[in-house]
């Protein structure tokens, strides 16, 4: 079932919400949890009956050991803890990599070696990725003695709360299970629905009328680069930004929903996005982007390989461990592996620059305005060209958009725009005889394209994002570890439960509701 269809909208979360309610308020908080749990696994199965069956027996095994792990007998022992601890990991991670990646090791296998190993092909379960991340967590936490003895069913809760199970926030038990254990938790509150009706409208806004509408963009260059086509410098830029803008935007979108259906049951999520493509280094880029992954691959893989503990050469191999496990952790492909690995570099780089700006302090520009829009400009072009290789079909479709976007193919514009650029001094044939060629791209739509593109750039730097948007009301938990921002805005811009607000939001939901011509997928639900 997904957030931007008709029957979640109103049948389901209607349903769901307001028996929970009722449930809190005539009976116990324990009942309307009980129901709460319920409904999340209906949820969850409604893509797929028979995978209940490994979502519930995922979690009866993780919070058997779980228990296990500090149960008095056990406690005194540290061998058979770190035993039992490998053996929670390594079960988890075997589920994982049997769904997710067998097939592609068996390809990559045949590939390597030309044989014909054959597997059946297995359907990935959804959410396994999510859910499996989570509950490792939650048993190296309790390996530490940081959890609380919590019972089954707000165990479940925890794991199979629907606002987040599909594509996150990947959550913490010390950030979710505690606010189980308030009274308050089936108290109906007018201000919890106000403020979570207000993102998930937001984010339905960002995957409905944005996502949706530019993905043609991505969709028509990256088909072509499969075909094998050749590609102009522009049709190829238009192609990498426009996935760029889609994913963005689709992703956070689905984060918002998330964290504003939740909301609505009072229970606060963690954000999952601090307006990533204003970030003026990768380091930057990575607290914010997807930040919830980003700390779950810093503290429970790149800490525990050693972080930078044992000098600059470590530090750097660690970094390329964490990001080429963290690409494929979003996929079973090679291009996964080289997204992370690239990002891997990135970082690699950025933490060498730094180095050198402390031992050369006078580098120019450094610390200044344009210093800062240069680096944020270098950032997000780094981003774009990395993203090229996440969305690309395989390596050579890849490579041919990469291709383009270097100018090796040279640059088309619109042949209809040559009279049009002749009137201003003759500015048509100054391209042509620099070697521009006038034609007609078939990937490439021309100035409103351009426009639009354009215009979602100017809105992911220079708009408040929805934490900012939302600050009067923290509705979720703010995770953010990067360079503290000053926000300029007029307080007056913030939301607040007003007509006028109210006005908007209403207008966000309807127009999203009466554009919801088919309910397509969020792109993170593959990964």
């Amino acid at each position: 079932m997904l957030f931007n269809s008709t029957v979640f909208i109103f049948v389901f979360l209607p349903i769901t919400l307001i028996c929970f309610y009722q449930i809190g308020r005539r009976s116990s908080a324990q009942a309307a949890i009980t129901w709460l749990v319920a409904a999340s696994l209906f949820f969850y199965g409604w893509w797929n009956p028979k995978y209940l069956g490994l979502i519930v027996g995922s979690m009866l095994f993780n919070y058997t050991c779980s228990i296990a792990l500090v149960s008095p007998k056990i406690l005194s022992l540290s061998k058979r803890r770190k035993g039992l601890l490998a053996l929670g990991v390594a079960g988890n991670l075997l589920i994982l990599g049997y769904f997710k990646y067998a097939n592609f090791f068996v390809d990559s296998l045949n590939q390597s070696l030309h044989t014909q190993f054959h597997l059946k092909t297995i359907i990935l379960p959804l959410a396994i990725s999510f859910f499996t991340f989570q509950q490792i967590a939650y048993l190296v936490d309790t390996y530490h003695l940081e959890t609380r003895k919590y019972d089954f069913l707000k165990y479940c809760l925890f794991v199979v709360f629907f606002p987040h199970l599909i594509a996150g926030p990947i959550t913490y038990h010390k950030e979710i299970l505690p606010q189980f254990l308030t009274k308050t938790i089936s108290r109906f509150q007018s201000r919890n629905l106000a403020v979570g009706l207000t993102i998930f409208s937001l984010g339905l806004f960002k995957k409905v009328m944005i996502a949706d509408h530019i993905s043609l963009y991505g969709n028509l260059v990256f088909a072509a680069a499969a075909r094998g086509e050749v590609l102009s410098f522009l049709e190829a830029w238009s192609g990498a930004l426009g996935y760029t803008f889609q994913l963005y935007f689709d992703f956070s979108g689905y984060s918002d929903m998330a964290i504003g259906l939740a909301c609505m049951f009072g229970i606060l999520l963690p954000f999952n996005f601090h307006s990533p493509y204003k970030a003026a280094s990768i380091i930057d880029f990575w607290y914010r982007w997807h930040m919830t992954l980003s700390r779950f691959l810093r503290n429970y893989i790149y800490i525990p390989l050693g972080g930078n503990r044992r000098g600059e050469v470590r530090r750097y191999l660690n970094i390329m461990i964490t990001m080429l496990l963290g690409g494929l952790w979003h996929g079973a492909g090679w291009t996964f592996v080289l997204w992370g690995g690239l990002h891997g570099l990135y970082l690699c780089v950025n933490h060498l620059w730094r180095k050198m700006k402390e031992k050369i302090p006078c580098i120019p520009f450094c610390g200044s305005c344009l210093g800062l829009w240069v680096s944020r400009m270098i950032t997000f072009f780094a981003v774009v060209f990395a993203w090229v290789f996440f969305r690309a079909n395989d390596l050579s479709s890849a490579v041919v958009i990469i291709k383009g976007m270097l100018g090796i193919n040279g640059i088309m514009i619109w042949e209809t725009y040559f009279e049009k650029l002749n009137r201003m001094g003759g500015l048509g044939e100054r391209l042509a005889g620099m070697g521009v060629v006038f034609g007609e791209p078939k990937c490439f739509l021309g100035l409103e394209q351009m426009s639009i593109l354009t215009f979602l750039l100017l809105w992911v730097i220079l708009m408040p994002n929805t934490q900012q948007f939302m600050a009067r009301y923290r509705p979720g938990i703010d995770i953010y570890k990067g360079p503290p921002e000053i926000r300029r805005d007029p307080i007056s811009f913030y939301w607040r439960p007003s007509a006028f607000w109210g006005v908007v939001t209403a207008v966000m939901f309807a127009v999203s509701i009466l554009n919801l011509s088919r309910a397509s997928e969020f792109l993170y639900f593959q990964f």
